[in-house]
């Protein structure tokens, strides 16, 4: 981590330590948690740098804007949040059920006919091209090679699932030196960040259409992530900021949310986002935390080659971030209204798939609030990392 010259920090945080990483996972609207949470580190931290950023799906959002701002952490975030506190739904998607049912309509025909070259093909459920001019209005991915040439970044990096391989795949903007790697079903190529792969990284199947990046099409990194914090360590990361937006599993299994009745379409897809947006990334921790106990066991120069200890800290938040649905007053447009409710998205138990959805400033700025007032809370634990860091 560096320190610029001349600026105070509240906390003793090291010169020279370029290791520490930022990790921001996807999650849809729920990414402006993560604005709120670092808003509050930047404010008590002040100078800090994140020489390494890697972020996917809506985290992918946040992790390239920072990574191309050419301002301060602190200043960077303030304009992030003001545009999170601005997005809309209709400055995100518009709902085109036509979609389908053309789409379902030229399946019918091709059987009936015998022209399997007609066969139903659904280019996503919404239009996300207003989220595309929404971030090629506001996101300048230049200032990442200004960063890297000023030595603030050493790489930022986000994933996106390949529909060609099925692997996962992760773009990394950075330095020359910055390594890229192989393993099972997850690779890294060199690439220079768009606002395309921005688009990939988040584009969820089937609701979003997929993008095409080179040769191939893309789909949202986290469908098939196994290992959310591998690309940071890749990258050389020794400490591991990650914010996830689970709470504490007393508070995400609440008994107010029981489940009584059959589940709706909504219960079932919010359950399911919560697998591909969460899931792994506990997996993943609870990996890296195993591997640090092993090697605190190992006499040194024993351990095995590739493997070192990493500094993880997890922020969580306090409250369970679906809940929040029902008590800030945000609004879906009546078109996607009607589609969610349809679903069975009016349930109190359907929060958590709302939760992914609602791009309202209502809802948008409770989450930065929650966020802000959780980094405040927990500043003594992320001092010390950032001290150890």
């Amino acid at each position: 981590m560096r320190v610029r010259e001349g600026v105070m920090t509240s906390t003793p945080i090291p010169h020279g330590s370029r290791g520490l990483a930022l990790v921001l996972a996807g999650g849809g609207a729920r990414a402006a948690y993560e604005v709120g949470v670092l808003s509050a580190i930047a404010e008590r931290a002040r100078g800090l740098e994140f020489p390494i950023v890697t972020g996917v799906s809506a985290g992918a959002i946040n992790a390239v804007y920072l990574a191309a701002h050419a301002q301060t952490l602190s200043a960077a975030l303030g304009a992030l949040r003001d545009h999170w506190r601005h997005l809309t739904v209709d400055r995100v998607y518009r709902i085109q059920p036509w979609r389908l049912g053309r789409a379902l309509l030229r399946g019918v025909a091709g059987t009936l006919l015998g022209t399997r070259e007609e066969a139903a093909v659904v280019r996503g459920l919404v239009d996300m091209s207003p989220l595309h001019d929404f971030l090629a209005a506001r996101l300048d991915c230049r200032g990442i090679d200004a960063n890297i040439a000023a030595g603030r970044l050493r790489a930022v990096a986000v994933s996106a699932t390949s529909y060609a391989s099925g692997e996962t795949v992760t773009f990394v903007h950075g330095r020359p030196d910055v390594p890229t790697w192989r393993r099972a079903l997850r690779s890294a190529v060199p690439a220079r960040l768009t606002v395309d792969h921005v688009m990939a990284s988040a584009a969820l199947p089937i609701l979003f259409p997929a993008v095409r990046l080179g040769d191939a099409f893309y789909g949202d990194g986290s469908v098939r992530q196994t290992a959310p914090l591998a690309p940071a360590i890749h990258l050389g990361a020794r400490a591991l900021l990650v914010i996830t937006q689970r709470s504490e599993p007393e508070l995400a299994a609440s008994p107010a949310f029981a489940l009584r009745d059959y589940p709706t379409t909504a219960e079932v897809i919010g359950l399911l986002l919560h697998a591909i947006f969460l899931d792994a990334l506990e997996a993943d921790a609870e990996r890296v935390e195993r591997i640090n106990r092993t090697l605190a066991r190992v006499p040194p120069g024993a351990a095995p080659e590739g493997l070192r200890p990493v500094n993880l800290l997890m922020l969580r938040p306090s409250r369970d971030l679906g809940a929040l649905v029902a008590g800030s007053g945000a609004k879906l447009p009546s078109g996607i209204r009607w589609m969610v409710r349809g679903m069975g998205g009016h349930r109190a138990t359907a929060v958590d798939f709302l939760s992914y959805l609602l791009f309202d400033p209502a809802y948008t700025t409770a989450l930065i609030d929650l966020g802000y007032a959780d980094g405040l809370t927990q500043w003594p634990r992320i001092e010390r990392f950032l001290s150890d860091s």
